[in-house]
């Protein structure tokens, strides 16, 4: 059994041989690490997202937002899982946030924070001042542009 690559695919295709929805984007598993390790503090900051709590999600119609210093997060995954606490620092450089009170203990007796990815935690109060507000304002569905596409609105389609 021979792999002949597509017509439409230059080698470089998994063997179902599909065409890419967007060639400007790399599907390569090296190129996207070398991108993700690379990326500049302001790109970091869009990454380190946590997903908001259900209440907040409900109040601001947005399902995600970055996390800063201040916010009241909880953990959902790993060893910390259910501990809650404010954000004191969010080290873009290691990818991870500290919490306070999510604490251990060296060898030599100091007490370090321990990192945690905020993507393994849940933002249950947004430390809001006026740029906060306008990326909520922003990222929150418009009534007006988004809804269901209805009846009516083919309707008026037509009337032009």
């Amino acid at each position: 059994f021979f792999f002949f690559p597509s017509p439409r695919c230059s080698g470089g295709c998994s063997a179902g041989g599909a065409m890419k929805f967007q060639p400007d984007v790399s599907s390569s598993r090296r190129k996207s690490r070398k991108a993700h390790f690379n990326a500049s503090s302001s790109q970091r900051r869009i990454i380190m997202s946590s997903a908001l709590s259900n209440e907040l999600r409900k109040k601001h119609s947005v399902r995600s937002m970055p996390v800063r210093k201040d916010d009241e997060v909880s953990v959902v995954r790993g060893t910390y899982k259910g501990r809650e606490g404010k954000v004191i620092q969010c080290y873009r450089k290691k990818w991870v946030i500290h919490i306070d009170r999510i604490t251990r203990e060296k060898q030599s007796g100091a007490t370090v924070q321990v990192g945690i990815h905020p993507s393994k935690c849940v933002i249950t109060k947004l430390k809001l001042d006026k740029d906060r507000r306008a990326i909520l304002e922003r990222k929150a569905p418009s009534k007006a542009k988004k809804g269901k596409y209805t009846e009516q609105d083919a309707a008026m389609q037509d009337v032009d």
